[in-house]
């Protein structure tokens, strides 16, 4: 069965890897575990576990992964005239049965469409924050694309960019120029990433503002069904985006956030080298994290996490 730790088997608070008799493992990454369902099908589990600085940590989050179901849940439903997503169901009666004797999967698995993916991150930002800005005050640039001067940090840009990254299942993920990605993929498919991409962050922004939110910057990736581009893995959650609070924020510094920033912040803090083996996060971090992420299922949505 799923190895995980503390909560009931049906609503388990953390799941740190799972393991399900009889389905055969796909993938696993970072923080989800993908297996095959037949056909062109796959089904999709989102664990607790944490990355920061493309590491995985060794300490769990509690509710991470429902949580991150319902918000790429709650964007996909929100989304789909832009683009289409590999979002088939949510429910685990849908499931293959091997998967519904797996009760710690309800809330966290989700059936979608098997896509051709394109290895490629899509990276939308509208504010200067993060990797960003510790790029910009070194050269000026974003993703090797030149910035006006004097911008302060977390300032929002006149436009939001787009900065590709190549996609690493493990190990650090790699800033790429727009020419670069233009390369690897072609200069059509290059244009209509950017294109969709820009497009769903600006209007995610827009909606996330009026719920009191800014949603600063994004990521995104692609791929394709019946050779179509379609949205996949997960959408404008708090592992993928940078969220602030819209009542307190100002330019010139770095913004309490509902992402795992906190996480960030207390790992640069902390003196370790960004290099696996990640440190093991206290119980205050581990807590005020979770918090965190509950807040911006609440926030967006206008519902109280109901875990």
């Amino acid at each position: 069965m799923a190895r995980a730790i503390e909560g009931s088997p049906a609503r388990v608070k953390t799941l740190i890897q799972s393991d399900v008799p009889g389905a055969t493992l796909f993938r696993r990454g970072k923080v989800r575990d993908v297996y095959e369902a037949g056909g062109d099908r796959l089904v999709i589990v989102a664990s607790d576990r944490l990355s920061a600085f493309d590491v995985v940590l060794p300490t769990p989050i509690p509710d991470k992964g429902r949580v991150l179901t319902e918000i790429s849940t709650f964007w996909f439903d929100r989304t789909e005239r832009v683009v289409p997503n590999h979002l088939v169901s949510t429910n685990i009666d849908d499931l293959p049965a091997v998967f519904r004797e797996v009760p710690e999967l309800d809330g966290r698995a989700v059936l979608v469409k098997r896509c051709e993916r394109i290895d490629v991150e899509c990276v939308a930002r509208g504010y200067i924050a993060g990797s960003g800005w510790t790029e910009y005050k070194a050269l000026g640039t974003v993703a090797s694309e030149a910035l006006p001067k004097g911008l302060q940090e977390s300032q929002r840009l006149d436009e939001p960019i787009f900065t590709p990254a190549t996609k690493a299942v493990t190990g650090h993920d790699v800033n790429i120029s727009r020419a670069q990605l233009a390369s690897l993929v072609g200069t059509e498919l290059a244009k209509q990433l950017e294109e969709t991409t820009l497009e769903l962050y600006r209007k995610a922004h827009a909606y996330a503002l009026g719920r009191g939110l800014i949603l600063a910057d994004t990521k995104f990736e692609f791929g394709f069904y019946d050779g179509k581009l379609t949205l996949i893995d997960e959408a404008l959650t708090p592992d993928s985006s940078r969220y602030w609070d819209a009542a307190t924020y100002k330019p010139a510094g770095s913004p309490p956030s509902y992402d795992k920033q906190y996480v960030r912040d207390f790992l640069t803090e902390s003196g370790w080298n960004k290099e696996p083996p990640g440190p093991a996060l206290p119980p205050e971090v581990v807590a005020g994290t979770s918090q965190r992420y509950r807040e911006c299922y609440a926030k967006l949505t206008g519902e109280e996490w109901f875990g």
